[in-house]
């Protein structure tokens, strides 16, 4: 049954402001890696499960849905739209140019050419005529940036990609790429522990440009059981995912947190972190982790 949808309280960012195409989402999305398999390779121990997961994200708000065509791989796709389809109301985004061979092999692959394949099977598994927001998995640096972004742009001049992002780049990559193409979002690894990738949080901030932090739920030392996060979880009674995800939504209105999950219980969780209300102290706390 669907019930109230509290990521309608996170507030929503404009993706592509100012262009003919731009989109609002809330800012609270879901990341659709982890309904995959095992090691995010192959189909999902639960199929119907997994189903269920997509489905009870839309119910409680979530209308920006993270994916790529390496998750499984094909896998999470093909999911996404088994459980979506027409997709009334919700942004669904995938991934490209990192060619899957294995459950621990990854390649990054820019040929043009393989671009244009992976927008045009995406394409197909995700049943759409255009992507409205398509981001390149990571930048192959054996062949020029251009060649990369070029085929893309071609692709959305023909109208089969609405817009364009960019995964695992420093901020003097997102000026190239900005001369290049018209560029909406970055998706690095940022957390409330891990925050290398700070300045191109910033760069993101001045562009205008939707920042969606991957692993965006602290691991480590912070959340062991004797931990900064896991104290300041039992003083407060909120979860430690709830924590990392309220301090990335506060800590930049471009901020897109895409935590992922197989579990409903897990995603409702996560989702009911936009009314964690903390005091200055406690947020200062959470200021002071890294």
């Amino acid at each position: 049954m669907t019930t109230d949808a509290p990521v309608s309280r996170s507030g929503t960012f404009t993706l592509g402001a100012g262009t003919a195409t731009a989109i609002d989402v809330h800012r609270l999305g879901y990341g659709a890696m982890r309904v995959t398999g095992a090691g995010i390779w192959g189909p999902p121990a639960d199929h119907d499960a997994a189903v269920a997961v997509i489905r009870r994200a839309v119910e409680l708000g979530v209308d920006f849905v993270d994916t790529a065509d390496s998750y499984g791989p094909f896998v999470s796709e093909d999911l996404i739209r088994e459980a979506l389809h027409p997709y009334d109301g919700v942004l669904v985004a995938t991934k490209g140019g990192l060619l899957r061979t294995g459950p621990n092999a990854w390649h990054v692959l820019g040929v043009p050419t393989y671009l244009r394949q992976c927008v045009e099977m995406s394409l197909r598994r995700l049943d759409v005529d255009r992507i409205d927001l398509w981001q390149l998995h990571r930048v192959d640096t054996r062949y020029p940036l251009a060649d990369q972004l070029g085929v893309l742009v071609e692709m959305q001049n023909e109208g089969k990609i609405g817009h364009l992002g960019l995964s695992e780049v420093d901020a003097a990559t997102i000026d190239a790429a900005s001369s290049l193409a018209e560029i909406v979002s970055v998706q690095n690894i940022f957390n409330v522990g891990n925050r290398a990738h700070r300045d191109v949080v910033d760069a993101c901030e001045q562009r205008g440009v939707g920042f969606i932090p991957w692993f965006p739920i602290a691991g480590g030392d912070l959340v062991a059981a004797d931990g900064p996060l896991a104290a300041l979880a039992a003083d407060t009674g909120y979860s430690v995912a709830q924590l990392s995800l309220a301090w990335l939504l506060r800590v930049s209105p471009v901020m897109l947190p895409i935590p992922g999950t197989g579990s409903v219980a897990h995603l409702e969780e996560n989702c009911a972190a936009v009314d964690v209300d903390l005091d200055d102290a406690q947020w200062a706390v959470l200021d002071g982790l890294a």
